[in-house]
């Protein structure tokens, strides 16, 4: 799952990006309003964790044009503020939940686990073949047996699965699952291919790769 983080405090913001990576998910990150809210109307998320004091926009301005625009992901405000006139303030903005800061590590986790299971428009199980995956409770099966997986390999095969039927670039792969841009060449990620299809692929092949382009999810044939 992809989770937008728009904090202006780096030291939190990369504290929270380290967190939620280790957890399996997709990190993108803004320092500033207006980043943010670009990222949020352009881009697909299944979580958006939104500070409200921020250089350029504040949070509430940018929750409230985003549910005017029917953008109805889940969102976290995260703030200093702590009054009860702020946290109704947030949640009448159309905010899922509120954290205020400082706050523990384990609560955020658990949080952010109960909003992602919430029902939405996009099924946490995603398919192809032998293989489900199932994007909260972060399971994977093959042939309805468990197989165990990095948080990259996870990470990996679940952007894989969302673009099935699409291809997948080895750069597109590196920025959402890395979030940043590769400079060098990427072995790195064709090594996670190579394990991933030694762990998911026993009798059917389902990751195709595409000469010069990247990798494609498909169906089996029959």
């Amino acid at each position: 799952m992809r989770i937008l983080i728009v904090e202006d405090e780096k030291d939190i913001l990369e504290f929270l990006k380290k967190a939620l990576l280790q957890e399996g998910y997709a990190v993108d990150i803004a320092l500033d309003g207006l980043t943010g809210q670009n990222l949020a109307a352009t881009e697909e998320y299944d979580l958006i964790i939104l500070d409200i004091l921020l250089p350029g926009k504040n949070g509430l301005a940018i929750l409230t044009t985003l549910r005017a625009a029917q953008i109805n992901v889940p969102v976290m405000m995260l703030t200093a503020r702590g009054d009860v006139s702020d946290r109704v303030a947030g949640l009448d903005a159309g905010a899922d939940d509120y954290l205020v800061k400082p706050f523990a590590l384990a609560e955020l986790r658990a949080r952010v686990r109960s909003l992602l299971r919430r029902p939405g428009e996009r099924s946490p199980v995603l398919t192809a073949g032998p293989v489900s995956l199932d994007s909260v409770s972060k399971q994977v099966l093959v042939n309805e047996k468990n197989v165990d997986l990095t948080s990259r390999e996870f990470a990996i095969l679940e952007y894989l699965l969302r673009n099935k039927n699409r291809l997948v670039s080895k750069g597109m792969i590196a920025e959402h699952v890395w979030d940043y841009h590769f400079d060098s060449d990427y072995n790195l990620i064709e090594v996670y291919i190579r394990r991933l299809r030694q762990k998911i692929e026993p009798d059917q092949k389902i990751i195709h790769t595409v000469r010069n382009g990247g990798y494609m999810v498909r169906e089996p044939e029959e």
